[in-house]
């Protein structure tokens, strides 16, 4: 028999979903899918109350936010660059971006407060690591308001490029980083994926070492692990897979990542009630013609 794909294998994960737990999303856009699917199924989550987050540095410093509740106040605003005449933070993604500091805040902090409320009940988390490059502020001097020298930004806010250096992590600086976060939350269980969307602006082979670094890093940790980088980029491997930026992965990509990780990840007794979820959640979506 002729194969023209090579299957990967999701085995049940040692983490399992239930209906009944609370789940807090972080990560790259690809959990903002997945946390989508995850709530149309049924299931109580929170999805990025930063907005998205790429790397592994910006995921940590938004747990230890959500653990503290502390509020962002004015020192934390950011100008936006590129005469986009909103503001925002080193913490946010540009989602949150606002037109004054009064909005932002208010925004920014009603997010953290109903986000830092539901980490401390939430008993599961499914991380998605993006990438191991991240953008640092140089020095005080130029890098505008809020800012702390050698700091890892979230988002860079289309500030000029020479207010950041761009470095990519070490394995050992990720794995310390996701270790501590798993040690510092004993009350929580943790599943981890890594986003197949590929980040192409440092060039393909960068990309590559990228994903690798977090590979590397998960692999030396007994944490959680679900391969859906592995099922768009190993076993569909096709760009009829892939959105028309040939980056993102398709709707259809999507729908088999996603039956793929109910089957993995889910208990099989609350599988009937999230497929009765989905229908009614497709049904509420649909706008009847009048």
């Amino acid at each position: 028999m002729i194969k023209l794909s090579t299957p990967v294998m999701a085995a049940p994960l040692p983490v399992q979903l239930s209906l009944g737990d609370r789940i807090m999303v972080l990560g790259s856009c690809f959990a903002d899918s997945m946390g989508s699917r995850l709530s149309a199924a049924g299931f109580d989550v929170c999805v990025n109350p930063f907005g998205t987050l790429y790397n592994p540095v910006s995921i940590c410093n938004s747990v230890a936010r959500l653990a503290s509740g502390r509020p962002f106040t004015e020192a934390d605003c950011v100008e936006m660059g590129a005469g986009a005449g909103l503001v925002c933070s080193w913490s946010h993604h540009t989602s949150f971006a606002r037109p004054t500091v009064e909005e932002f805040l208010r925004d920014a902090n009603a997010s953290l407060a109903k986000a830092s409320e539901f980490w401390k009940s939430a008993n599961k988390v499914l991380i998605t690591l993006g990438t191991a490059m991240v953008w640092k502020l140089v020095g005080d001097e130029n890098a505008g308001e809020g800012a702390r020298a050698g700091e890892v930004v979230s988002n860079c806010l289309k500030r000029p490029a020479a207010e950041f250096s761009h470095e990519m992590l070490g394995v050992q600086h990720v794995g310390a980083l996701l270790q501590m976060l798993v040690e510092g939350n004993p009350d929580k269980e943790f599943i981890f994926t890594v986003s197949p969307i590929r980040h192409l602006g440092d060039g393909a082979h960068a990309n590559t070492l990228s994903k690798a670094t977090l590979h590397l890093a998960l692999g030396r940790l007994p944490v959680c692990y679900f391969p859906a980088y592995e099922i768009l980029l190993d076993e569909l491997r096709d760009y009829r897979y892939f959105a028309e930026d040939l980056v993102h992965p398709s709707k259809l990509a999507e729908d088999i990542i996603w039956e793929r990780f109910v089957a993995a990840a889910v208990v099989p007794g609350d599988r009937s009630q999230l497929a009765l979820n989905e229908k009614a959640a497709r049904h509420s979506a649909h706008r009847p013609i009048r």
